[in-house]
């Protein structure tokens, strides 16, 4: 007996054009795994702390802002326990330095009272024992004022003191700013004065003497230990118009002329019919010979 085929009730589909890649069609279309995929899900809806993100984030901002409000606080509160112990040890070393500074003025008035005790015996001194050439030999060692006819030197730095690279007497000299008197111009203008006459000589009222000394520390001139600022106002005690003449005329007159042609230094010279000098401070006596008094060499 035959068997017949049962017929199909429905009809067949058609066949996929890639039905013959279908392990990479699978693998397209189902790229993510099911389980990964929803595991993503959840987290996506819940978050990993099952907390809202938008929650999450006030909370640590939140968090944040009370730290910080507590850094504050607790520095506020510091700074104002400190703030009157600091204010306590300023006016304490204020009050210190002020009671030094006094010392110091109380101290300084003593030193010049003795000083000029000391300066008045050595110039009665002077006066007992030197005889005839007692007020000679105060004048020549500046232990005594003087007065009398002579000459004003005024020298001052340039209005544009600018370096030059031109050539001079303070060429090679290394120093930055040739329009600036230095110590050693002041140098040469003193013993300029002296070599032309001059018996007495000061400089912005410092009295010279034998032992005075001119020199640099930094920018300033210091004359005997004393700091000068410009212009420098040389007088000198001696024939007036003569004196003028000679200086001028002098190598040290014509190094000065110089300095104001190339350098831009400022001079002028004027002669003076009375010149007041004061006695050199603090002249002290280094050596000293007994003076051979009659009562004395009949011993």
């Amino acid at each position: 007996m035959s068997q017949q085929h049962p017929d199909r009730s429905t009809a067949s589909r058609p066949a996929r054009p890639d039905a013959s890649m279908s392990l990479l069609t699978n693998a397209m279309d189902h790229s993510l795994d099911d389980g990964y995929a929803q595991a993503a899900a959840r987290r996506g809806v819940e978050g990993r702390s099952g907390m809202p993100r938008t929650v999450r984030a006030k909370l640590g901002l939140a968090a944040g802002l009370v730290l910080a409000a507590l850094v504050v606080t607790v520095g506020a509160a510091q700074a104002r326990v400190s703030a009157p112990e600091l204010a306590k040890e300023r006016q304490e070393l204020i009050s210190r330095i002020d009671d030094g500074d006094k010392r110091a003025d109380s101290l300084q008035r003593s030193v010049n009272s003795l000083r000029k005790d000391v300066e008045a015996k050595q110039r009665k001194a002077l006066e007992k024992h030197g005889g005839n050439e007692a007020e000679v030999v105060g004048l020549l060692s500046g232990s005594l004022p003087v007065h009398g006819p002579g000459v004003k030197l005024v020298v001052d730095d340039a209005e544009d003191t600018q370096d030059t690279d031109s050539g001079g007497p303070r060429q090679g000299s290394g120093f930055s700013d040739n329009g600036r008197v230095r110590d050693r111009d002041l140098q040469r203008v003193v013993n300029g004065l002296w070599e032309s006459g001059a018996e007495a000589v000061s400089v912005n009222g410092q009295r010279l003497t034998a032992l005075s000394a001119i020199r640099a520390a930094g920018d300033a001139i210091l004359v005997d230990n004393k700091p000068l600022v410009p212009p420098y106002t040389l007088l000198a005690v001696g024939p007036g118009q003569k004196l003028s003449t000679a200086f001028q005329d002098s190598a040290d007159g014509q190094y000065l002329q110089v300095l104001e042609e190339n350098y831009g230094v400022r001079t002028s010279i004027s002669t003076q019919d009375d010149v007041r000098l004061p006695a050199a401070p603090s002249l002290i006596v280094r050596t000293a010979e007994p003076v051979q008094t009659g009562e004395g060499s009949r011993s």
